[in-house]
């Protein structure tokens, strides 16, 4: 099994980029792995200076910032992976019709675009925040000092005192938020820079800061703009909570319970409503063997080959989305299509919600992303799968069986030597069995299965290896993913690697879903 690896993973990235769509991309994404924070107006900058004759064409500059390759921090702020912007400079380094040369020609142009900014707009304040922040990319030849110079002289006394003031209140408010005193220093640098400039050595302009959960080395006479882009990208404090809960195993010959142990998880609340709450658990970071091997009992070939994905961090819902949050959210405005706001089968308002296709899951996402101003999505089918896993190898995160002491299934089948129980034909209220698997997520084995991001595909052959979710650029309404097993399955298809698809648009009391969220929102 091929050894995981950075780079590898950087590659896979970009070859599906590429073949999503044609090979004249590759070059834009060439030539936009330089800055460290991306714009649509910059990236448009480049692609017309050096790549317009090319081919390349217009819509490759959005098909870019959406794609996998890079991440929004804000809006219409976006970064690069870091191992992908790596991999791509390293690319752009060695092709012989660029080299170093060109690398030095984009550092130049940005430079330029920088000059340019702070000529043609006197008052910073009256920048877009974001052009600033575009600006932050990796050079040698000294060209922080010259954004420096560029911006002092493009400024008069008085709005060296506005500036000077912003950076009294960004200290403040450092010192308010607990943040790094790395800030303290940022700040100050920027008030010495302003006042005399030239008194300010290279090596104090650039250091490394955490921006939106990432870490860039920035130039430090940016922070004037950046106290705004910190409030643009959303960095904060979010409170976090310590969540405790039960693990149970099971005995793989008896199908007993033989081991209940009490753990904790860190996560986040967020109100949806009055009185609603969607609570998260924070999934870590880490690598896992997706797909069952073909000894598993009741394995299909559909779930192999089995490959090493790496996952990053992320935010799962605790439980699946219940009808009380689904009500909450679908009285929230419409982003493309209705929901309906009591389509359940077995009502309950902390019963899961049911009878809801992935188009709905979708618009669910998009309105809470709207209301919460954080990007709530489906999980990718690899995240879901490590997420249920939570460390474990086994067809069940409680072991070799399951019962239905601790799942709600079809309990007149049975799954390895687990013994006969109960079949309930209906949902029952989330979290009701008290048990939780490592992460501290409860249902993830029946109730109702769980839509995720990705299209069906027959196997894992070109599966990502990132933790992303698969899917085409022109995704059709065939085949989307769901994954969990549901009250009226049988154990088997509960596992924790069993895969299964449907239409996009159609339901059934068997369908739900839980939300994930990008971990990167919080400091």
């Amino acid at each position: 099994m091929e050894t995981i690896t950075d780079e590898i993973i950087a590659q896979n990235q970009v070859e599906r980029f590429v073949s999503r769509f044609e090979s004249t991309y590759r070059l834009l994404a060439y030539h936009a792995a330089l800055p460290l924070v991306l714009t649509p107006e910059l990236v448009n900058y480049i692609r017309v200076q050096f790549l317009k004759s090319e081919g390349v064409p217009w819509i490759a500059e959005a098909d870019l910032l959406l794609s996998d390759l890079c991440r929004p921090v804000g809006y219409e702020l976006y970064v690069m992976d870091e191992a992908v912007r790596a991999y791509l400079l390293q690319e752009l380094e060695t092709d012989p019709r660029f080299g170093e040369q060109r690398i030095r020609e984009i550092a130049r142009l940005l430079l330029n675009y920088v000059k340019y900014l702070a000529k043609t707009n006197p008052f910073l304040g009256d920048l877009q925040t974001q052009q600033w922040g575009a600006m932050l990319y990796l050079d040698t030849e000294q060209t922080v000092r010259e954004i420096a110079h560029a911006i002092a002289e493009a400024v008069n006394k008085a709005e060296i005192a506005r500036l000077l003031k912003i950076t009294e209140d960004f200290k403040n408010q450092i010192a308010k938020s607990h943040w790094s005193e790395k800030f303290l220093e940022y700040a100050k640098v920027v008030n010495d820079l302003i006042r005399k400039p030239e008194t300010v050595k290279q090596e104090a302009i650039t250091g490394t800061y955490q921006i939106a959960g990432s870490e860039l080395s920035v130039p430090k006479i940016l922070v004037n703009s950046l106290i705004k882009t910190f409030k643009v990208v959303t960095i904060e404090i979010i409170e976090t909570h310590t969540f405790d809960f039960t693990i149970a195993t099971i005995e793989p010959q008896s199908g007993k319970i033989i081991n209940r142990q009490q753990s904790q998880a860190e996560g986040i609340i967020e109100v949806i409503g009055t009185g609603i709450e969607l609570e998260l658990i924070k999934i870590p970071p880490g690598t896992f063997i997706m797909g069952a091997p073909e000894e598993e009992s009741g394995s299909k070939d559909n779930e192999r080959p089995q490959h090493q994905v790496r996952v990053p961090s992320f935010y799962m819902g605790r439980y699946p989305i219940t009808q009380a949050q689904w009500q909450a959210v679908a009285a929230l405005p419409q982003i493309k299509g209705k929901l309906n706001p009591n389509p359940s089968s077995f009502k309950g308002a902390n019963r899961p919600v049911e009878r809801v296709s992935w188009d709905d899951a979708v618009e669910f996402c998009s309105r809470l992303s709207n209301h919460t101003k954080r990007d709530y999505r489906l999980p990718s089918e690899a995240e879901w799968e490590y997420a249920c896993r939570a460390g474990t190898t086994t067809p069940f995160h409680f072991g070799e069986t399951i019962t239905t002491d601790v799942a709600n299934y079809d309990g007149k089948s049975t799954y390895g030597n687990g013994p006969k129980g109960v079949y309930r034909g209906e949902t029952t209220e989330v979290g009701s069995f008290g048990v939780a698997n490592n992460f501290g997520l409860y249902d993830m084995h029946g109730n109702v299965r769980e839509w995720c991001q990705d299209e069906w595909h027959d196997s894992y052959e070109g599966a990502p290896m990132d933790g992303s979710a698969w899917q085409s650029a022109n995704a059709s309404s065939d085949g989307r993913m769901l994954r969990g097993g549901s009250w009226a399955d049988h154990p088997v298809i509960c596992r924790s690697a069993y895969r299964y698809g449907s239409f996009a648009d159609f339901s059934n009391d068997f369908y739900g879903f839980r939300v994930a969220c990008a971990a990167a929102w919080t400091l």
